[in-house]
């Protein structure tokens, strides 16, 4: 599979590199808006991933150069529609019925096939790889890193190098953004590194457990564990009254910068061509076909000269679906069309003078039947 090294027009910041750990952000108040520098083509990013964009994504910029056209797409001169044979049916449904607790084999063994009916259905599958980016505000304690806020214009989110996964494997990737990183006072605790202590209120004492705060034991004997004042020394803050800051670690400072978050991922559309077959089209979601076609380009085209007019059309509609929907807010970097044959055979059979019916269905020779006659107990099927 091909694997791309960088997104287009990448350049790579030598200080911070490609990828690092997002730090872990402290629970608490957001920071406020005016912690934030002006960053030039960074105006809509807000802290903890806020965007002015509707969608939360950074539309791509326009190509410099024209895109490449998509190839017309070969025609298969294959479109054999293979038949199950009737001990293939027998022994699916075999197959089926020895996994079920409940089930007797007698209909298996004694069953008499009297029709078995091909309904074999096509599926159509449209994937789109798309990269995606979106910027928010962050932050991390303060601890000598560089700073270069303004030491030059800040590269564009398109413009930042990525690595990306082979086509077709969702990934996603977090990249510091050069020349936006400065340093700010601590907003939770403004820029002292403590706050105060949650569990005493910043008195450093509270009411004692052994007696309740009231410096007094059940026999009105002074308690012993507090001395008799009703207080001990709170255990969160070693009674200071005051922690240390989680958000700044203590240092007051912090460093805020912006992170770029690339996302790439595979959108997938399905069309199953419609059957008389009386099988639930849902139930196919579950198995495989034989592959009959398949093509894979930068943009596709739409599907033409197939035998099933439906699956034609349908191409034709999630194709242009796709261009229009991810092309707004992502990078389309390849697409990939397939069809599948899924035979569906429906099997009628007589057991005891009665008609029966059951349907095999995908290459997996996937069993489903409504109405089996000889169960020894309430079941779902």
């Amino acid at each position: 599979m091909q694997r791309p090294n960088v997104s287009n027009d990448g350049i790579i910041n030598p200080v911070y590199g490609l990828t690092f750990s997002a730090p872990v952000m402290a629970a608490g108040p957001a920071p406020p808006a005016n912690m934030f520098n002006t960053v030039p083509g960074y105006e809509g990013t807000l802290a903890g991933g806020g965007k002015k964009h509707a969608s939360g994504y950074l539309p791509p910029p326009m190509p410099s150069a024209p895109m490449p056209a998509p190839e017309q797409a070969p025609r298969s001169p294959d479109w054999h529609i293979p038949r199950i044979s009737e001990d293939s049916a027998r022994e699916a449904f075999a197959t089926y019925v020895s996994s079920k607790c409940c089930y007797s084999s007698a209909p298996v063994r004694e069953g008499v096939i009297t029709n078995m009916e091909p309904f074999n259905t096509y599926r159509y599958r449209l994937e789109t790889f798309t990269e995606s980016r979106s910027t928010e505000w962050s932050q991390e304690p303060f601890k000598g890193q560089v700073l270069d806020a303004g030491a030059q214009p800040a590269p564009g989110p398109w413009q930042i190098a990525a690595q990306a996964p082979a086509f077709f494997q969702d990934h996603k990737q977090t990249v510091k953004v050069p020349y936006t990183s400065s340093i700010k006072n601590c907003h939770m605790c403004q820029g002292v590194g403590r706050k105060p202590c949650t569990t005493c209120a910043g008195a450093g004492t509270k009411p004692c457990r052994m007696c309740n705060g009231s410096g007094h034991r059940e026999s009105n004997d002074r308690c012993m564990h507090c001395n008799g004042c009703g207080h001990e020394k709170c255990s969160s803050c070693s009674g200071n009254g005051t922690c240390q800051c989680d958000t700044c670690q203590g240092k007051g400072k912090l460093l805020v910068f912006i992170n770029l978050n690339v996302k790439w991922s595979t959108e997938k559309d399905e069309f199953v061509a419609q059957d008389t077959s009386g099988l639930a089209a849902k139930r196919l979601g579950t198995v495989t076909g034989k592959e009959l076609f398949k093509d894979a380009q930068f943009m596709v085209y739409p599907v033409a000269g197939f035998p099933d007019v439906s699956v034609a059309q349908a191409s034709e509609r999630l194709v242009g679906d796709h261009r229009v929907k991810y092309a707004q807010t992502s990078r389309i970097l390849q697409q990939r069309q397939t069809i599948e044959l899924i035979p569906i055979t429906k099997v009628n059979y007589m057991w005891k003078g009665k008609p029966y019916l059951y349907y095999v269905y995908g290459n997996e020779f996937k069993v489903y039947t409504a109405d089996y006659p000889a169960t020894c107990c309430c079941s779902i099927i």
